[in-house]
């Protein structure tokens, strides 16, 4: 399983051009599926990744969608309030990776 995860975390990072939003505080009580089907309302999903952490077995409360179009993204950041099991996630695009040097943030060692 965690094998799947990470070629499909590779398979994101590979398509620097594709339409993918960052999302993060995502609640404890979601997974994969409930992102895949909260985001699938403002368009085509084409994957969807939440990682977990080995030792507790929860997820990191962030996670990646992948959209077919950039409209759709856009659709979904141009939404204001994402509620997600009575949780407010924050959503934003996917900043592409080394836009300062060698730094980089959490978020884009993850993914």
């Amino acid at each position: 399983m965690a094998a799947s995860v990470a070629r499909g975390a590779l398979a994101l990072r590979a398509g620097v051009n594709r339409p993918v939003a960052f999302v993060r505080k995502i609640p404890w009580t979601a997974a994969t599926n409930e992102l895949k089907e909260y985001f699938a309302q403002f368009g085509h999903v084409r994957k969807c990744i939440v990682p977990f952490n080995r030792e507790t077995g929860f997820h990191r409360g962030l996670g990646w969608v992948q959209f077919s179009s950039e409209e759709e993204l856009q659709n979904a950041i141009q939404h204001e309030n994402h509620i997600i099991d009575g949780v407010k996630v924050h959503v934003q695009v996917r900043r592409p990776k080394n836009l300062q040097g060698d730094q980089t943030s959490d978020e884009e060692k993850d993914f």
